[in-house]
C-alpha cells in the first residue's frame, strides 16, 4: 500500500517520486476557472487542459477543429484558479505535426501565455524531432500513445488500439522512445491492459492510462464524462461518479415553474 505525501506544489519531479513510491497519480481534464478551482481544492495531482475540450465545451464531433487560441483560451483560464496542480495542456491538431520550428512556436505560446506547467503530443517516433525542439526550450512534454483522437481520420475508428503484435510492439517501441527522448510521462489511451502494465514496468516515467487498465501508475478521464454532464458517451473503462446532466436539468426546471408561478423571487429575496 502506497504512502500518500501532501506535496505542497505537483511538479514533474514529483510525479516521478509518486511512481517510484508506488503513488498512483491522479488526473482530470479541465477547461475552465469555476471547475479548475474545485479540482484543485479537491486534490487533484494534474490538470489536463485536454482538446477534448473541442467537444465538450465547443460542441465539435472530434478534438481536430480546435485552434491553438482557444486552447490558450482555456488554459489560462484553468492556470488562474490552480494553486498545487501541475497543468498541462494539449497541443491542438496542425501545431506540431511535422514542423518541428511551429511546434516549439506553439508551446512556446502556451507556456507564456498560460503559464502553464507542461505540454502533451500525440504520437511515438514521428513526432521526436518535434519534442526535442520544445524539450530544448525547457518546455516539459509528456507523450501520447495508443489511441491518439487527432489521428481519427488515419484510424477511422475509435476501437482498442494495439490488440495485435504488430501494433503493440510499435507502441512499446515508441514508449521507449518517448522515455529515451525526453518525455517526463506518457499517457495511454484504450490499449489492452496487460499492454500497459508491460509498457509502465519498462519506462521509468510516470504512465498515466485512460482504458489501459489499473496496472499503470495513474488514471485520466475527461472531467464532464465522469461527472455525467455528458451522457451520450459510455465507453467500458468509464466511471461516472455523478449524474449532473439530470441534476442541473431538474435544478433549470424548478427555477423556470418558480419563475412563472411569481414564487421566484419571494418576498426575502428583494430589496
Amino acid at each position: 500500500m502506497s504512502t500518500q505525501i501532501p506535496f505542497k506544489r505537483i511538479t514533474t519531479h514529483v510525479l516521478a517520486e509518486m511512481k517510484l513510491r508506488g503513488e498512483k497519480i491522479s488526473m482530470l481534464t479541465g477547461y475552465d476557472f469555476s471547475m479548475a478551482r474545485i479540482l484543485d481544492d479537491a486534490g487533484i495531482d494534474v490538470i489536463l487542459v485536454g482538446d477534448s475540450a473541442s467537444n465538450v465545451m465547443a460542441g465539435y464531433e472530434s478534438t481536430l477543429p480546435i485552434t491553438l487560441d482557444m486552447m490558450i483560451y482555456h488554459a489560462a483560464s484553468v492556470v488562474r484558479a490552480v494553486s498545487r496542480a501541475l497543468v498541462v495542456v494539449d497541443l491542438p491538431f496542425g501545431t506540431y505535426q511535422g514542423n518541428s520550428k511551429e511546434a516549439l512556436a506553439s508551446a512556446i505560446r502556451i507556456m507564456k501565455e498560460t503559464g502553464a506547467h507542461a505540454v502533451k503530443l500525440e504520437g511515438g517516433q514521428e513526432i521526436c524531432e518535434s519534442i526535442n525542439r520544445i524539450l530544448s526550450a525547457g518546455i516539459p512534454v509528456m507523450g501520447h500513445l495508443g489511441l491518439t483522437p487527432q489521428s481519427i481520420h488515419k484510424f477511422g475508428t475509435y476501437v482498442v488500439r494495439a490488440t495485435d503484435e504488430k501494433e503493440a510492439e510499435k507502441l512499446m517501441q515508441d514508449a521507449l522512445i518517448l522515455e529515451k527522448t525526453g518525455c517526463f510521462s506518457i499517457v495511454l489511451e484504450k490499449i489492452p491492459a496487460k499492454l500497459a502494465a508491460k509498457v509502465c514496468s519498462s519506462v521509468n516515467i510516470p504512465v498515466i492510462g485512460i482504458g489501459a487498465g489499473r496496472e499503470v501508475d495513474g488514471q485520466v478521464l475527461v472531467l464532464h464524462d465522469m461527472l455525467g454532464i455528458t451522457t451520450e458517451f459510455s465507453p467500458r473503462f468509464l466511471r461516472r461518479y455523478h449524474n449532473l446532466f439530470d441534476e442541473i436539468k431538474g435544478s433549470v426546471r424548478n427555477y423556470i415553474s418558480d419563475v412563472k408561478n411569481l414564487e421566484f423571487p419571494n418576498d426575502r429575496e428583494q430589496y
